[in-house]
């Protein structure tokens, strides 16, 4: 009873956010983004101008981790986050796409390669030559490696993100041309954020596959999607890639509420495919740097400890609200639900793991981020 209950609070919160938005004004729009970045660089007096980068370029794919406003036009789609309160604590306070408060990995990775303080999304922006040299992402929020994750939201595949990079490296060509664009891809730090969706959204909160799609069956059909798309970057030049498993998916706050019983714990049975998956994802990428015949460097980025860490005990770093997101109750809000004319945020960011109920806040994304360099990015030899 517990559970339905909760689904019907989640359809009654959907449908009335989804009316409201349906007559809402138009959001930022993310042509203003360009402007955003050099403030951003400016007010917190990140960069890397003084320091020689390690890389040639970060090149980004996948889902709401890591898209900064790819998103943000697609008309079709209520996966965005260029509305308030995303972008709380953004320069100027503009919700640029990024799902979050602040940055994304994204953004900290490049300040931490050296390259930039923010990492722009292909779509949306007017890149300057420079802005493409250094690299962009190619991320949808929500997308997955099961083909109907994707369709269910209405937002862009996997393969259309390597349709876009194809389009990128044209744009390079036109600027640098051939030669060097071969060494700005070769010279350049991969680093892909997939699967989340396709667990937590497409399997456990959709009939579509669990009917038909044990857990160990569904995992090998996420497998074959990133096996593809690992053959399909490679083939197109990537050399250097992270590639990241996935996080506890049951001590997400959506999760819990969704799954955790009257208390939220962590969800169990959500746990336990992610974790089945990241040793799957670990034996592929283990075949594939054997193989004589693929040409990347593939490292395995595990952050299910570490989001773990700070999901369950999260106050030895600090927080004090670890099971809520920051926005509204949250419960539950995240996209459209979280939207600050109809829902509150806290006041004290950097205490909460997650801002909505699905991604966590800048301070956080900065640990995981911290932990991926210590531990996974000196693998990769840059």
């Amino acid at each position: 009873m517990m559970i339905t209950s909760r689904w019907r609070m989640l359809v009654v919160m959907v449908v009335a956010a989804a009316m409201a938005m349906a007559a809402a004004p138009a959001m930022v729009c993310g042509r203003d983004l360009n402007q955003t970045v050099t403030a951003q660089a400016m007010q917190q007096g990140q960069g890397s101008s003084n320091k020689k980068p390690l890389v040639t370029a970060l090149i980004v794919f996948g889902d709401s981790i890591v898209d900064p406003g790819n998103n943000n036009n697609l008309p079709s789609t209520r996966m965005k986050a260029n509305h308030a309160p995303y972008g709380k604590d953004f320069a100027g306070h503009v919700a640029t796409g990024r799902f979050s408060n602040a940055l994304l990995p994204p953004d900290l990775i490049a300040q931490r390669l050296n390259l930039k303080p923010l990492l722009g999304p292909w779509l949306n922006v007017e890149h300057t030559p420079e802005d493409l040299l250094t690299g962009v992402s190619f991320a949808s929020g929500a997308t997955g490696f099961d083909p109907l994750t994707p369709q269910l939201v209405n937002v862009f595949t996997m393969d259309q993100e390597l349709e876009f990079f194809d389009e990128y490296r044209r744009r390079l060509v036109g600027i640098v041309g051939e030669a060097e664009t071969r060494r700005i891809i070769a010279g350049a730090f991969f680093f892909v954020v997939s699967g989340t969706d396709d667990l937590a959204n497409t399997y456990f909160m959709t009939p579509y596959r669990a009917g038909d799609y044990d857990i160990p069956a569904y995992v090998d059909l996420l497998l074959v999607g990133a096996e593809a798309f690992l053959r399909n970057a490679s083939a197109r030049g990537a050399r250097k890639m992270g590639f990241t498993g996935m996080p506890p998916i049951g001590c997400v706050p959506s999760q819990r509420t969704i799954g955790g019983g009257p208390r939220r714990r962590c969800e169990a049975r959500r746990n336990y495919a992610a974790l089945m998956y990241n040793k799957a994802l670990q034996q592929l990428i283990g075949r594939l740097n054997a193989d004589p015949t693929f040409h990347t460097l593939v490292v395995y980025f595990d952050i299910y400890d570490i989001i773990e860490e700070l999901a369950v005990h999260g106050d030895r770093w600090g927080f004090t609200e670890l099971t809520h997101g920051c926005c509204g109750s949250g419960l539950i809000e995240v996209t459209m639900l979280c939207d600050a004319r109809y829902m509150g945020v806290c006041d004290d960011v950097d205490k909460h793991v997650f801002f909505d109920s699905y991604h966590p806040t800048q301070r956080a994304y900065e640990i995981i981020v911290d932990y991926i360099f210590k531990n996974y990015v000196p693998l990769m030899h840059l």
